[in-house]
């Protein structure tokens, strides 16, 4: 019995289960934990969706899966010209998977294994107990009457920093910039979202998110950054978004005992 997490998919399904039967994966015992980005850009979205599901894959969401949702659920946002949404949104399961992929959270918290898992990762400034109750918050409205109003002013930049007295959807937003499109970051916790690239290309001021301590020592299981090719050189932080659909690998990384196991991709 093992538990793997494995970083974004991103519609790369053949390399998808090709890791799996790489590690002999056996759903019947062992379990799988996704860190997001489950769609887009690769042409297979949706057996990636649907191979998911039928695992029962512990997922969090990550902003490609987000777009989808706000593409299908909201009613100000359309398909942009480089998605490969659309076999997703014909298909005949689509209202099933979009609902099965609105319930899933924005962060996980393992507490036997002292690890947290979301898309980008957790920001330095919460506590544990802070970044779940932020979440949940997120995951509230997604599963509430006030779905729409929220895929309608998800995207923005602004506010770049967290809050409490923060209220609404401008709540709502930064809370979802923090799990889902953080990268770089300064001490006090303003978000800067144009450099993309490796860890040397944040502005003055800012570093990755995880050059910080955070205030527990707990493990944090992260994708979205493939520019850094799964490299934190911290043991408390692990990368896991090794670029498949741009050519890379694939990474699981095997819970139990830190080993990573890749699968190559071609373009």
């Amino acid at each position: 019995m093992a538990t793997y997490a494995i970083g974004d998919l991103q519609g790369c399904f053949d390399a998808f289960e090709g890791l799996l039967n790489k590690l002999d994966y056996n759903s019947n015992k062992d379990q799988l934990w996704l860190a997001g980005d489950l769609v887009n850009r690769g042409s297979q979205s949706l057996s990636c969706l649907r191979k998911a599901k039928a695992l029962n894959a512990k997922i969090v969401l990550g902003n490609h899966d987000l777009h989808m949702l706000a593409c299908y659920y909201g009613s100000e946002h359309s398909l942009k010209k480089n998605d490969t949404l659309g076999e997703v949104f014909d298909a005949e399961d689509c209202a099933t998977l979009m609902a099965w992929l609105k319930a899933q959270p924005l962060l996980h918290y393992d507490k036997s294994r002292h690890t947290l898992m979301s898309h980008a990762g957790v920001p330095h400034i919460w506590s544990i107990k802070q970044a779940l109750g932020f979440a949940k918050e997120v995951n509230e409205v997604l599963a509430g009457s006030n779905a729409r109003d929220y895929f309608d002013q998800m995207y923005g930049n602004e506010p770049s920093s967290w809050n409490e007295s923060l209220v609404g959807v401008e709540r709502l937003r930064v809370i979802t910039n923090y799990f889902t499109r953080m990268r770089f970051i300064r001490k006090d916790g303003a978000l800067e979202f144009a450099a993309k690239e490796n860890v040397d290309a944040g502005p003055k001021g800012f570093a990755p998110w995880f050059d910080y301590s955070p205030p527990h020592d707990a493990q944090i299981v992260f994708g979205h950054w493939a520019a850094i090719n799964g490299e934190t050189n911290k043991a408390q932080f692990q990368a896991l978004d090794t670029g498949c659909v741009w050519g890379g690998c694939l990474t699981a990384l095997n819970l139990d005992n830190g080993q990573r196991t890749h699968y190559n991709c071609e373009k």
